[in-house]
């Protein structure tokens, strides 16, 4: 940006925004030294003193913005009848005051800022001046200033508002995780991030338009606007995986919210471990609600009589219990209690009464209990009667017992599909390792066994409002727990449906919502503007559309101009140097960025094999996340995640090998910022070689010859030279 007249003062006010952050962070901890007096004290005192330090931390963590910049704006409005001088306010992460209470920053939640984000030439909502500030830290770079009403001609510039900053903010190196984007929101984000609270909203959006920082803006809005009751009730962020948890984290704290629970659907029921996912046939009979009966029936099969009538030896006498008894406690058990750990007790004292009433000593219950309870032909019949189960337990035994998965599954799945669900038992639950598509038959099974005592407490948590990332992929299992969870149907919903690459992927919404909260109708939006991908890269990502969703229009991006994708054709015996020069190629061109190296699932290894041979460091996605310059991404964990250069490897494999290979290859070809490369040594889909997709004509006229490939492509796709690292033609 060039320089300003105003950056001086502009950077004097800066300068005493940070003063008066720092004098309330003073203060806070002021407060706390106050109730500072040792560990002695009367009961009252010492609550007194917890919850004051409590609400301290509290405090400071919202005070807390790290290294990011503390104010990014400022709005000026024109005078008017009710306000005959000019007002102006700085707009920043958190509000501000100095010591005598008087505002210096407000806080971009606050209503009074959303002109700074949604004002237009035609609508200026009451402004003269719009002013962004693009900053480092405590140093203030340049200004883009933006003049509304009697300051300029009331000239409308579009949908994208302080687009100088936007596009600097846009074009900065990616660093690993996902930065929040308050200094930058744009009309039709801040719409989304203030839609009210009750019911779902349901955001549609393209690769690169915002959604999920969208929705995490909206999380923190939320809680800012509604803090009491939500604070208490709690917020959930559900994300697909753990790489996009890693990813996303720093957003939140970044906007002063630190308290919103981000979470994977595994970690919503306790004492389980998920790696990995099944096979899609597997997973599409793991995802059906048919699997509600499947696990009620599972419950119901350990409820059990006797096979033949107990004899307890007692004395010089044997105590009795018939099976047409044990089968009458269990019906009682059945019909009095509605989860199944939760009638143990009632079982078990109905038992000993039993045997009570067969002595001839008249003994009281406890009394038998007490001598007999730790017979093994006792304890068999407990457990046979009645055992205690974990969800873990119960489909350890479910899946490893032919006999129990043919009862359980017999009425409600054909064979084919139950048959899918066996695997050998495993000696001890409590170290089993499921699938992330086990996790709702998980949960289903905590639903119907309750908790455990003999492994603590196990409730099913319910939040205020819950964040959905991906909800595209979820299957009715999967969005069922979700509804277990909403305290009163409040929830965003976030997702691109030409991204739905899961065994349970969704072609509309509307069948999303029918497993979700209807306490509301539903509201929906859609973000339709692309600021992440380039135009030339979007344009050749979108031929693959019609295979990933037909009808559905690409996003339009904000940066028409940037390098063409370059494909760059190799063969088996070049193929290993080959993607290790492309990938130091495409390096060097995005430094100090980063690359990810996104790899169909059979080439994982090889690719990981010929960049460890040729020493070119690199992470692995689902162990280091993208904390690396070089990322190996197996195509199944880039969904979500964005960088400064992709390389794509071997799309015609994706294609054949994912059960959407269209979605999952248009998922990959658009997580790009900058550069774009594709390496094939099959030949390259049809969908990409069509230049009549882009424009240039049915019949592939209109393009260039390729002259690593001898083949036409078209005029917006670039080849590469391995050699100097170049694009040409």
């Amino acid at each position: 940006m060039a320089e300003h007249p105003d950056l001086i003062a502009e950077q004097a006010a800066i300068d005493h925004a940070y003063e008066c952050l720092d004098h309330m962070r003073d203060s806070a901890r002021a407060r706390r030294r106050l109730y500072d007096d040792g560990p002695g004290g009367t009961h009252q005192a010492r609550r007194e003193r917890d919850f004051v330090w409590e609400q301290v931390e509290v405090r400071l963590e919202q005070l807390d913005i790290g290294d990011q910049s503390l104010v990014f704006g400022r709005i000026d409005f024109e005078p008017t009848e009710e306000r005959p001088s000019a007002e102006s306010f700085r707009i920043g992460r958190v509000a501000v005051a100095d010591e005598d209470f008087n505002p210096v920053v407000v806080d971009w939640r606050a209503p009074i800022a959303e002109a700074f984000y949604r004002a237009t030439g035609r609508d200026p909502m009451g402004l003269r001046r719009r002013r962004h500030f693009a900053t480092r830290g405590r140093q203030l770079l340049g200004i883009d200033d933006e003049l509304f009403g009697s300051s300029a001609a009331a000239l409308d510039r579009g949908l994208v508002e302080g687009q100088g900053a936007l596009i600097s903010a846009l074009e900065e190196a990616r660093t690993g995780r996902l930065s929040d984007i308050v200094a930058t929101i744009q009309g039709e984000q801040d719409v989304v991030i203030r839609s009210p609270l009750p019911g779902i909203l349901v955001v549609q959006g393209g690769p690169g338009t915002g959604k999920t920082v969208v929705a995490l803006h909206r999380a923190a809005f939320l809680l800012y606007t509604h803090r009491f009751p939500l604070e208490g009730q709690g917020v959930l962020v559900v994300g697909p995986n753990r790489v996009f948890l890693n990813y996303i984290e720093q957003v939140l704290p970044s906007l002063g919210e630190a308290g919103v629970q981000i979470a994977v659907l595994a970690d919503l029921v306790p004492g389980i471990r998920a790696v990995g996912r099944d096979e899609e046939p597997v997973a599409r009979v793991k995802g059906d609600l048919r699997m509600i009966d499947v696990v009620a029936r599972a419950v119901r099969d350990r409820e059990r009589a006797l096979r033949e009538p107990l004899r307890v030896p007692y004395g010089v006498q044997y105590l009795t219990l018939s099976v047409d008894e044990s089968a009458a406690i269990v019906a009682d058990a059945r019909r009095r209690f509605r989860t199944h750990n939760a009638a143990r007790r009632h079982v078990d004292r109905r038992f000993f009464e039993a045997l009570a009433a067969s002595s001839r000593t008249e003994d009281e219950p406890s009394v038998v209990r007490e001598r007999t309870r730790h017979l093994t032909e006792v304890r068999m019949a407990l457990e046979r009667m009645w055992p205690v189960l974990t969800p873990s337990e119960l489909l350890n035994d479910l899946y490893g017992s032919p006999g129990l998965l043919r009862s359980a599954c017999e009425r409600h799945l054909y064979r084919e599909e139950w048959t899918l669900l066996a695997r050998p038992r495993q000696p001890d639950a409590g170290r089993l390792v499921f699938t992330h598509d086990d996790v709702p038959l998980l949960d289903e099974a905590l639903e119907r066994l309750g908790p455990s005592s003999r492994r603590g407490p196990a409730e099913v948590r319910t939040y205020g409002h819950i964040v959905v990332d991906e909800a595209q992929d979820l299957s009715p299992m999967q969005l069922r727990m979700l509804d277990r969870r909403s305290l009163n149907g409040s929830m965003t919903i976030v997702g691109d449906i030409a991204q739905a690459t899961g065994a349970w992927a969704h072609d509309d919404w509307s069948s999303v919502l029918e497993h979700l909260p209807d306490r509301r109708p539903p509201s929906s939006a859609e973000l339709r503007i692309g600021y992440r991908v380039p135009g030339p890269i979007m344009d050749f990502a979108a031929r693959v559309l019609p295979l990933a969703a037909p009808g559905l229009a690409p996003p339009e991006s904000i940066r028409r101009s940037g390098e063409p994708p370059a494909v760059v054709p190799t063969d088996e015996v070049s193929f290993d140097h080959d993607v290790v020069e492309l990938v130091r190629g495409e390096l060097a061109a995005v430094e100090p960025g980063n690359l990810a190296v996104v790899v169909p699932r059979t080439l994982v290894d090889r690719v990981a094999a010929a960049l460890e041979a040729a020493d070119v460091p690199f992470g692995l996605a689902n162990r280091q996340g993208l904390e690396q310059e070089v990322t190996l991404v197996p195509i199944w964990l880039v969904k979500g995640l964005e960088l400064d250069g992709v390389v794509v490897v071997e799309p015609a494999a994706i294609l054949e090998e994912e059960a959407r290979g269209g979605q999952a290859l248009y998922v990959a070809l658009t997580r790009s910022t900058k550069r774009l490369a594709v390496l094939h040594a099959r030949p390259l889909p049809d969908v990409l070689r069509d230049a009549g997709a882009a424009g240039s004509g049915g019949d592939g006229s209109g393009g260039d010859e390729d002259p690593l490939r001898g083949e036409r492509t078209d005029a917006h796709v670039a080849t590469l030279d391995l050699d100097g690292g170049r694009p040409v033609g």
